[in-house]
């Protein structure tokens, strides 16, 4: 008798999965082509976080009621980095269904000195701890400026020198570090990826931010991607003389799919008006997102 009923059940099952409407048959479009998700930035709120008007909790279910399916937090702006409030966020996102995927810290590597680049080290650790307790597989570090009186070939061998021994702090539990493309050193794409190759570690990636470039933006992003672990879109993208024009997103998420990459795509946001746009602008990234992922 229980033989039967597994039987039709599993006969039931199967004639109710090919009754449901593929993505193809609903909209009448092909199936996704890429697997991507859509998350926001917490720094799009740098100024409500600094006051403390939001808090990172709000953060958290503004995430999740905008249908979004991360949130990269920035540690600086934490109220409190104990294992108390942290453990705190990290229940609080897994209850709203939200992934505190990637972490901004604050980490400049270029540093001249074996003390400096030690200290950098150090502050890499620390960092990773506190991804780690959040439950963040990924952080993003910076260049930092060109130290002075140096080339730009010494300031990358000096990021690559800290970010080596980062990685294999980091790839000790489980997360990756993502160079991002702002200002200073790794201003633009070309050092960016000589940092990331050089460091020769399956832990480390590039942060790359469709923004950032002060010129070329889309082939500059797109020499980014090939090693992309975590992604930043803007509204605004650099044009060849070094201006600013509305970014095509379709055209983005169509270079980041393309390009391989399979994860994040945060929404950062720039402007003045976080309360007003941001929640518009996370409607628009997931529709386009799940268009092209499902």
């Amino acid at each position: 008798m229980e033989k039967s009923f597994i039987c039709v059940s599993r006969r039931q099952a199967l004639a109710a999965l090919a009754a449901v409407p593929t993505v193809a048959q609903l909209d009448g479009q092909s199936a996704p082509q890429f697997r991507l998700r859509a998350g926001l930035v917490a720094y799009s709120f740098r100024k409500q976080l600094a006051a403390q008007s939001i808090r990172y909790d709000d953060l958290i279910r503004m995430v999740a009621d905008w249908g979004l399916d991360g949130l990269d937090c920035t540690v600086y702006w934490f109220p409190s980095t104990s294992d108390e409030y942290l453990a705190s966020l990290r229940k609080l996102a897994f209850k709203n269904g939200v992934q505190i995927y990637n972490a901004g810290v604050r980490v400049r590597l270029s540093q001249p000195t074996p003390e400096l680049q030690l200290a950098e080290f150090e502050n890499i650790k620390r960092c990773v701890d506190m991804a780690d307790r959040i439950g963040a597989s990924h952080i993003r570090v910076f260049g930092g400026p060109i130290p002075k009186d140096a080339t730009e070939q010494q300031a990358i061998a000096w990021a690559v020198e800290v970010l080596k021994r980062g990685a294999e702090y980091a790839g000790a539990k489980g997360i990756t570090v993502g160079v991002e493309d702002d200002a200073g050193l790794t201003a633009t794409a070309e050092p960016t990826v000589e940092i990331a190759k050089r460091a020769g570690s399956p832990w480390v990636g590039i942060n790359a931010d469709s923004g950032n470039p002060p010129r070329n933006g889309y082939s500059q992003f797109e020499m980014m991607l090939p090693y992309a672990t975590s992604v930043h879109l803007k509204t605004q993208i650099s044009t060849k003389d070094g201006k600013k024009e509305p970014a095509d997103w379709s055209r983005l998420l169509g270079m980041i799919g393309k390009a391989g990459y399979k994860g994040y795509v945060g929404l950062e946001y720039e402007e003045n008006n976080a309360e007003a746009d941001v929640p518009r602008l996370a409607a628009t990234l997931r529709a386009l997102v799940r268009q092209v992922s499902g």
